[in-house]
């Protein structure tokens, strides 16, 4: 718990901010389309390849060939065949497999062609980013940026694919799921902390960007924007957020912002209160854009978290920056009165807060409150807060029953996000890093 000498110290505990934090790298698509049709007569009539060539016309019915070889990356499913076709010189064969599918796969041939076929299609190299499957052929969408390589990679592999008339052709190789071909910034940022300086309109603004030892800018990872209590400061911050050490454990990397200072010292401007004049939901967007520029953010997980005001700040970009923030997890605050009608998130946002039953400077049944001068909130209490997002959210039903950590959850809400309360008996406290981290992490993004 933070403790602040006298009326400014009691203050910066009061009103406090966090808020939390997506891959950077487009998704490749790779889909399998279907291998060409069973071949009648000849030595091994082949399937489409990749892009294979069409299939002979059709004919007299051909005599005992041999089954035609599916190519490996196979084209879309056989056009519609007529009776087997003559002549091999049309077999789908060594024509050039598809580079990738940088464009629509070839359509395999019709049945196969009597006489001497054509060699199986090779398998086409994936390239960066993989065709889609043919007409007929159910190729899956491509994994989360799937990456080049042979046989579709990238892709969950297509289904068999029925040919259009002809007999059933064989499915594609099936595509690995790729990690995603991630484009991260260059070079790789060094472990430590980096005072930041951004630009928001007019206005100057600074935040520490913290780097775990474990950052090693090879794979995406969460943001989390941790908010600073009234009267601390992002070093502050820092130093005392109980989010840190979970964090830094899984290479996760952290912004501590500076809010401006107001009446009573380093503030965040959360409506009726507690620094004028200042748009901290455009610094909050402006951090998280900055930061993505430097580090290899999953642009899908970024978290606010915050203490005491910071936790107010929390509850903010909840409300007007929910198309950037995943989740929240606010500490020692509440929704206001004064601006709750204002709360219209764009979609469904998940949160947790932590609240102290006896808290005595945001109390937990809630009441008015004129810390800063000239700046009195209205704060709607601990259950009246779970309960409105509980609406915003379009919950259901009734809250859990209390957990071992004292929680209780909505968990019937839109979009799959669930609300929550821990309550507490700590006093004006931060939160439980242990409940709110693993919660936080559940959720991301549409």
């Amino acid at each position: 718990m933070r403790v602040l000498s006298g009326r400014i110290a009691t203050t910066a505990l009061l009103l406090g901010l966090g808020s939390a934090g997506m891959l950077g790298c487009g998704p490749g698509e790779s889909t399998t389309g279907t291998g060409g049709v069973t071949g009648t007569a000849g030595s091994t009539g082949s399937g489409g390849g990749a892009r294979g060539g069409a299939g002979g016309g059709a004919g007299a019915s051909s005599t005992a060939g041999t089954t035609g070889a599916a190519g490996t990356v196979a084209g879309s499913g056989g056009s519609a065949a007529g009776t087997a076709g003559t002549g091999g010189s049309d077999a789908g064969g060594s024509s050039a497999a598809g580079s990738g599918g940088s464009g629509p796969a070839g359509r395999g041939g019709n049945v196969g062609n009597a006489g001497s076929g054509g060699s199986a299609g090779t398998s086409g190299a994936a390239g960066a980013s993989a065709g889609r499957g043919g007409s007929i052929g159910n190729g899956g969408r491509g994994g989360t940026g799937g990456g080049a390589g042979a046989i579709g990679s990238g892709g969950h592999g297509g289904a068999t694919g029925s040919g259009g008339g002809g007999a059933t052709g064989t499915g594609g190789a099936t595509g690995t799921g790729g990690s995603g071909s991630v484009t991260c910034p260059s070079p790789v940022l060094k472990s430590g902390d980096t005072n930041k300086t951004i630009q928001v309109g007019s206005d100057s603004r600074t935040y520490i960007l913290h780097v775990p030892s474990k950052y090693d800018g090879s794979t995406a990872v969460p943001l989390v924007v941790d908010f600073h209590p009234l009267g601390g400061s992002g070093s502050s911050e820092e130093g005392s957020s109980p989010y840190k050490a979970l964090t830094d454990a899984e290479g996760v990397i952290s912004a501590y912002p500076n809010g401006k200072s107001g009446p009573s010292g380093g503030a965040w401007n959360v409506g009726p209160c507690c620094v004028a004049n200042v748009d901290d939901v455009a610094f909050a967007r402006a951090l998280v854009a900055d930061v993505e520029k430097v580090a290899c953010i999953d642009t899908k997980r970024v978290y606010a978290v915050g203490f005491s005001m910071g936790g107010g700040m929390s509850h903010y970009v909840a409300c007007h920056a929910a198309d950037i923030f995943a989740a929240v997890a606010p500490a020692s605050f509440d929704l206001l009165q004064e601006n709750v009608s204002g709360c219209t998130p764009p979609r469904p946002i998940a949160q947790v807060s932590f609240r102290s039953s006896n808290d005595t400077l945001v109390p937990y049944a809630g009441g008015a409150s004129s810390v800063v001068a000239g700046m009195p909130v209205t704060f709607l209490g601990a259950k009246a807060t779970m309960d409105k997002w509980a609406q915003i959210d379009g919950c259901t039903g009734s809250p859990t029953a209390a957990d071992s950590n004292n929680c209780q959850y909505y968990t019937s809400c839109s979009a799959g996000v669930q609300v929550g309360l821990c309550t507490m008996n700590s006093g004006h406290a931060p939160g439980n890093a242990n409940v709110g981290w693993p919660f936080l992490k559940k959720f991301t993004l549409p």
